[in-house]
């Protein structure tokens, strides 16, 4: 293996981990955004506790939809970080 070569799968597994740590960042997101709408919830259920069920619901499918965005972002990640490595490196010999 030439040094060019070692340098090539260098560069590919660091962009690997760059790229999986950037993209497991999206996790950040729906957290933020799952812990509003739960506050925001219980206020209006504070508010009128006679909507518990509308409002509980809507919640739970608003956080389960929010929840996709950092699910797709791990699946990204993991990938980077498993199986992109060894295709690259299948490229690059």
């Amino acid at each position: 293996m030439s040094e060019m070569q070692f340098l090539a799968k260098g560069i590919a597994l660091a962009g690997c981990g760059i790229g999986a740590g950037c993209a497991l960042i999206a996790g950040i997101g729906p957290g933020i955004g799952e812990g509003n709408a739960a506050a925001k919830a219980l206020e209006a259920i504070g508010r009128q506790p006679e909507c518990k069920g509308d409002v509980t619901s809507t919640m739970l499918l608003g956080c389960a939809i929010a929840e996709t965005t950092g699910i797709y972002g791990f699946v990204t990640g993991l990938l980077l970080i498993f199986v992109a490595p060894g295709m690259f490196m299948g490229y690059l010999n």
